[in-house]
């Protein structure tokens, strides 16, 4: 067994194929043999237990876990056979996730100037007590951004064009794009960057 293949990603689902988590091979492995997971084979999306899975044949191609008995396919995707929830989760407050809330418009004047020509902008000033949340931070142009300064929109005699507001969560999971596997498609989204915003 090499180390390498252990700490490769496997993709979790639950009991109910709904994607919610990733593990390492090793964690995935561990799982299989307690009987709380099963693999799923990516090409037919057949499933099997412990033994069922060390007992299909490995390619020579194919990265596999050898020990003294077997030598066992890396398991890509697993689904644990007793939990059916979807962990509750938010969207990150990070600089993408804000571009995509406000479609790269400015939320003054709503033009689309481009990436580099929007700043984000504090509702409430920072100066002020204004904190980097969802709730108070939207994208402005530069001359919106020029123009309102380190005041209110009410103060500035400036209006938003939409209350700023957390996105809704939608129940994917959401995996930074240099661990997808090519298996997981059916299952993953890859809609949000993952850099946090500083606060």
């Amino acid at each position: 067994m090499t180390t390498s293949v252990l700490s490769q990603p496997t993709l979790v689902l639950n009991r109910s194929w709904v994607a919610i988590d990733t593990t390492t091979v090793l964690g995935a492995m561990r799982l299989l043999f307690k009987g709380s997971a099963v693999a799923i084979a990516p090409e037919s999306y057949e499933t099997h237990g412990f033994h069922s899975w060390a007992d299909l044949a490995v390619e020579p191609h194919e990265p596999h876990i050898r020990t003294p008995r077997w030598r066992i396919r890396v398991p890509e995707i697993i689904a644990l056979t007793c939990y059916d929830k979807v962990p509750r989760r938010t969207v990150a407050f990070t600089r993408r996730n804000l571009f995509e809330r406000d479609r790269r418009s400015c939320q003054y004047c709503g033009c689309r100037p481009g990436t580099a020509e929007l700043t984000i902008d504090h509702v409430l000033p920072r100066s002020r007590g204004g904190l980097s949340s969802w709730r108070n931070c939207v994208l402005a142009c530069v001359d919106c951004n020029r123009r309102k300064a380190d005041r209110t929109p009410a103060e500035a005699h400036m209006h938003l064009l939409r209350e700023p507001v957390a996105p809704d969560w939608r129940p994917t999971l959401d995996v930074p794009l240099g661990r997808m596997r090519q298996s997981w498609q059916k299952f993953v989204s890859d809609r949000y960057w993952d850099t946090a915003l500083e606060p």
